[in-house]
């Protein structure tokens, strides 16, 4: 089987084109995944009332994240590159990712809270500074942007489409399982020399955690910033949404 990949560049890891932050295929990425969740925003009612159209998109990304996992995990194998301490799916997006497939299917609560906050932060973190070696149209930029777009756009459906509601405790609850895979993941660092969400040193490749400081004080700043974003996203997704329904009610109350 390798040597049928062998000659089709977009799948060779030894001679294709590198990939460049914020180019135009960086930059194009970005933007196509932008206006598939505008998308879905836009069409949510339609897509509420229609529960062929619901179970067709839950299939959808539930195959995109299954088969952009298993083709990675091919990917390696097929040239060769497959190693414990690099390509084990023990990243956060990886993380995620498996637990994002799983709430489709089980529609979990628990798993919900995880993906939406720790899924979208992660993935969004990471689509803006890929820790990427190609570009496009190599099969690892098209597979890394599926991914971690299909991953913002599982929890996001959970949210518009299937209407789950999060409470403010739903943050500390998040902070508290991302603590415990993080710690989980830094053991096996530790025994195997690998660097799994980044908990034994930054990534070689510019990324948002220069911006935090030298290990191993931009972990404890990580916690900080994620508890921010989770509280920020709950405000925004949840609480001011709440509010505005309440209101709204009461003002047709009143006009009664």
């Amino acid at each position: 089987m390798h040597t049928i990949f062998a000659d089709l560049s977009i799948f060779n890891p030894y001679n294709a084109p590198r990939f460049e932050f914020m180019s135009l295929a960086h930059a194009g990425a970005v933007a196509v995944l932008i206006v598939l969740l505008l998308a879905m925003f836009m069409y949510r009612q339609k897509l509420r009332n229609s529960e062929s159209a619901r179970k067709t998109l839950r299939y959808i990304l539930l195959a995109l994240l299954l088969l952009s996992q298993l083709m990675l995990e091919a990917w390696y194998q097929i040239y060769d590159l497959w190693d414990p301490a690099y390509t084990l799916p023990l990243e956060l997006c990886s993380i995620t990712l498996l637990l994002s497939c799983v709430m489709l299917v089980t529609r979990n609560r628990v798993l919900y809270i995880i993906v939406f906050y720790a899924g979208i932060c992660g993935a969004l973190a990471a689509l803006i500074t890929p820790d990427l070696v190609y570009t496009f149209p190599h099969f690892r930029f098209i597979q890394f942007f599926i991914a971690h777009g299909s991953i913002i756009a599982a929890a996001l459906y959970m949210t518009w489409i299937e209407q789950v509601r999060l409470t403010i405790t739903s943050v500390p609850l998040s902070m508290l399982l991302l603590n415990l895979i993080a710690g989980i993941v830094w053991c096996f660092n530790q025994v195997f020399g690998a660097n799994y969400m980044f908990l034994s040193h930054k990534p070689e490749s510019p990324s948002i955690l220069d911006m935090l400081g030298p290990y191993p004080y931009y972990i404890l700043v990580e916690e900080w910033v994620a508890f921010v974003l989770f509280t920020m996203m709950y405000i925004v997704f949840f609480y001011l949404p709440s509010r505005a329904a309440s209101k709204a009610v009461s003002k047709d109350h009143v006009s009664l």
